[in-house]
């Protein structure tokens, strides 16, 4: 048997919903699931071993960052990025391009809020079939990115799950444009799977399903994708403008995924999203929210977020919420966090953290319960 393998548990009657796992040499990733960022190699406030008592089975590590600092040669001496940030379960990367081209476009975000369309060019130098040339926000240095040095650097991490090179275009994109992106696109992730199979090493590669929100390019990028041996599929590029448009872009799309594969959304798991793509099919969700929202004293509880820094919480001497079990509700009380966020104690975040991330395990494990009852 295959090392990395998706096995099939249940779909709901309900939806689309399903139970599965993803095996991988690290370990099994049990699925639907949410996936926390850790962007440079950790989830920032907390060292991979909170992680692992938290029973968090997935991590996104970032190839563009990694690979300018500390480089990820560095990282291949240091035995892979398992070997280097001390972590045992599995880890997926990225390519690098939504980063790469986040500097071109501004990211989607800023550019539907207007922020991101000046920001063409940016410290992107050059963009043409071979790759991108942009500069290194930490020193300057011209870096070329390609299909190929892009699965290098993540042959170099060691990721069990990879992402091949693509573009992320803008969401205000000329239909003749959207169709060259897409196409070169599609080039590109060719390239990196052949890259990816002149040297396997027990990883997985996922392909990126494109089109923006234009349902027959994504029909196109589902057909021509899931022709190529790819390991599983991810969803990128535009969701759309707001949840229901990102919902009917997904509700068209998943139907067109072969079953027998795992599929990934890329960068949407905030709490109501996740709930409307549940049933629809989706299986992992990678998302910086819950940190995101922690080191700003936004902490997940079932009766909904609560703002840690509020003045009523300052003498509130019970968990975060009642019955959670994680390591900051089990030691440490409501008030205490109130007090480290308004001292400015950096342990605010950390603990913080910790309970958001064990939130969400949680929530999954729930989901995963409620399909295999035909509930979801």
């Amino acid at each position: 048997m295959k090392s990395f393998h998706f096995e099939y548990i249940h779909r709901s009657s309900k939806s689309r919903a399903r139970v599965g796992r993803i095996h991988t040499p690290h370990g099994i990733i049990d699925t639907p699931n949410f996936v926390a960022v850790g962007t440079n190699g950790t989830v920032k406030g907390l060292d991979n071993s909170v992680l692992h008592d938290i029973g968090l089975q997935l991590m996104f590590c970032n190839t563009y960052h990694l690979l300018l600092q500390p480089g990820t040669e560095v990282v291949r001496k240091a035995g892979g990025l398992h070997q280097f940030i001390n972590r045992k379960l599995p880890i997926i990367t990225d390519s690098g391009g939504f980063q790469v081209f986040s500097l071109a476009y501004g990211s989607v975000a800023d550019e539907l809020k207007s922020r991101g369309t000046k920001k063409q060019g940016g410290s992107v130098l050059k963009i043409n079939e071979d790759g991108v040339v942009f500069r290194s926000y930490r020193d300057g240095a011209k870096v070329m990115l390609s299909p190929e040095s892009s699965i290098h650097a993540q042959k170099d991490l060691g990721a069990d799950i990879i992402i091949p090179f693509d573009e992320l275009p803008p969401y205000h994109i000329s239909s003749n444009n959207l169709k060259t992106s897409l196409a070169r696109t599609h080039r590109w992730e060719k390239r990196s799977l052949d890259a990816h199979l002149g040297n396997p090493q027990g990883q997985a590669i996922y392909g990126v399903i494109h089109g923006g929100i234009d349902l027959g390019l994504r029909k196109e990028s589902c057909d021509y994708l899931t022709q190529l041996p790819f390991d599983g599929f991810a969803i990128g590029g535009s969701m759309g403008k707001n949840k229901e448009e990102m919902h009917q872009l997904l509700s068209f799309t998943l139907p067109l995924l072969p079953e027998e594969k795992p599929n990934h959304l890329l960068g949407i798991g905030d709490l109501a999203s996740i709930d409307r793509c549940i049933p629809l099919g989706i299986d992992t969700f990678d998302s910086s929210y819950p940190t995101r929202a922690a080191r700003h004293g936004i902490l997940l509880t079932s009766e909904g977020p609560i703002n840690a820094t509020k003045k009523e919480n300052a003498a509130n001497f019970s968990p975060i919420e009642k019955g959670c079990p994680c390591p900051t509700c089990s030691k440490f009380t409501l008030a205490y966090i109130h007090h480290l966020f308004k001292a400015r104690e950096m342990a605010c975040m950390s603990l913080a953290t910790a309970h958001n991330l064990y939130f969400m395990v949680q929530l999954m494990q729930k989901y995963r319960e409620h399909i295999l009852e035909d509930r979801v």
